[in-house]
């Protein structure tokens, strides 16, 4: 692990698991083991600890960790339903070498994890496709991704949170609400949630 100072109080942590690094970091906070931490914010790559009192001995203490996936807890599971009718499933489909029918299947018999979130308010970037489902985006963005949209790019998945122009190859779609301002907490999936979609007809 790579601990790099940022500002006064905050430590930029890169991890080879970041999201494992991040459940361990909000256990450890959850004992005061860390101190006062403001927030604690993961990314692809990194995780960020802001706002933290005592920055010299945090990074001390996370520098000499080992951090595995399989010693730490669960979160919690969000069942999504999803109409497999996207724009891009016959194309997502052909790439993976499969029939439409057999796709789905594929995408929706994982269970997710959200990695961190990004992007939008409410949208997660889901991780779990194995390597051999990886796509790309698609070469020309769309000016306007209709909101619940599921899609896959690259190693993740994610559903849009409302519309917004988007790259992501469309699987389906959710009548879920991602972000609810008026909602506790507003974001349906927070990091470390795990997900998994159900089709529906």
């Amino acid at each position: 692990m790579t601990v790099r100072r940022v500002g006064e109080a905050g430590l930029l942590l890169e991890a080879a698991d970041p999201a494992a690094l991040y459940r361990r970091l909000l256990a450890e906070r959850a004992t005061g083991a860390l101190g006062e931490v403001a927030e604690i914010v993961p990314a692809a790559r990194t995780v960020l600890l802001d706002g933290v009192a005592d920055p010299g001995r945090v990074a001390r203490l996370v520098a000499a960790w080992t951090v595995t996936a399989a010693a730490l807890a669960d979160g919690p599971l969000v069942e999504l339903p999803v109409v497999y009718d996207g724009a891009d499933l016959a194309e997502v489909a052909g790439h993976w070498g499969v029939s439409v029918a057999r796709a789905v299947e594929l995408h929706s018999g994982i269970e997710y994890r959200v990695a961190f979130c990004g992007f939008l308010p409410g949208f997660g970037y889901l991780t779990g496709l194995p390597e051999q489902l990886h796509v790309p985006r698609r070469a020309t963005p769309r000016p306007a991704v209709p909101a619940g949209s599921v899609a896959v790019a690259g190693p993740y998945t994610g559903v849009y949170p409302r519309s917004s122009p988007g790259g992501w190859q469309l699987l389906g779609r959710t009548p879920a609400v991602l972000w609810d301002a008026d909602r506790d907490p507003a974001a349906l999936l927070a990091p470390g949630t795990r997900v998994r979609f159900v089709e529906v007809a």
